[in-house]
């Protein structure tokens, strides 16, 4: 169960180009967080700013009670909890949200993700390793500094594959690019797990659908409460029995989805229910 409290910032260290890593003391999510899941948080006890924000577990520590967010500050909100120095506490709800579904033995995980949506790979890939499975991490940006965990990353059955659309670091180009090359010779079955921007997920799952490959995504729209009350981050969801579309709370339902059960934008039905042979039955 998520739990409401004051957590105290344990450390705080700079990454360069305004990306932090922040740990902080919290027993429930250090105890009960899983891959995908994410917190509520905001700097201070005070009423200003009045929302928390919310921020995906980028990894846990349950014997020190600490977990750790990798925060860009780039709004108000994000540049107070980044301005924090240990000692000083937040108000902090987790962990919440719905998280990923670990791979079958015998799947290789391939994780795809973009600038700061590598933060939940980094803890299911130490969960992954833990459990004996193997993953191969594409991470990518537009630059080499959109990349601040690339030397925290890697070893232990985690492939890493760098990649950024300026050449800088890595292959050159879009991350789907080495992905898709990667699946063209691949042998064995694999699983897809994407988390960065909407366009790339999107790219993702359409890459998944065309081979027939599970994948899910880790969505990221605008988040007040994180419990359902405020339905600010509903998305379109629509299972392959679903002759309609419906609106879905991604901080309860979510964050983490089944790819075809997705209605993207563009799109009138899921691919979930094209499979199924209802788009046109939907439609009416």
């Amino acid at each position: 169960m998520p739990a409401n409290r004051v957590a105290p910032l344990v450390d705080r260290e700079a990454l360069g180009r305004a990306y932090f890593l922040l740990t902080f003391r919290h027993l429930e999510t250090a105890r009960d967080a899983r891959p995908g899941q994410f917190v509520m948080i905001k700097a201070g006890v005070s009423a200003e700013p009045p929302l928390r924000r919310p921020f995906s577990i980028l990894s846990v520590d349950a014997a020190r009670e600490t977990f750790t967010l990798l925060v860009k500050a780039i709004g108000q909100g994000s540049r107070a909890l980044c301005a924090m120095e240990p000692g000083d506490v937040a108000q902090c709800l987790g962990p919440l949200g719905r998280s990923f579904t670990p791979p079958p033995a015998g799947e290789e995980a391939l994780l795809v993700a973009g600038g700061y949506g590598v933060a939940p790979f980094r803890f299911l890939g130490e969960e992954l390793r833990r459990t004996g499975g193997t993953a191969r991490l594409f991470y990518g940006g537009r630059t080499a500094d959109d990349l601040p965990l690339l030397d925290r990353l890697g070893g232990g059955g985690l492939t890493l594959v760098p990649v950024t659309e300026d050449g800088s670091l890595g292959e050159r180009g879009r991350v789907t690019v080495p992905l898709e090359a990667h699946l063209d010779v691949a042998t064995r079955p694999m699983r897809l797990y994407a988390c960065g921007p909407d366009a790339m997920m999107h790219a993702v799952a359409r890459i998944a659908a065309a081979r027939g490959l599970a994948a899910e995504v880790s969505l990221d729209p605008w988040m007040g409460c994180g419990i359902g009350t405020c339905l600010a981050c509903v998305v379109r969801v629509q299972g392959e029995d679903e002759p309609h579309w419906r609106y879905r709370c991604a901080c309860t339902e979510g964050p983490v989805f089944d790819s075809a059960r997705v209605v993207w934008p563009g799109e009138e039905d899921s691919r979930a229910r094209r499979a199924g042979g209802g788009a046109e039955e939907g439609r009416r």
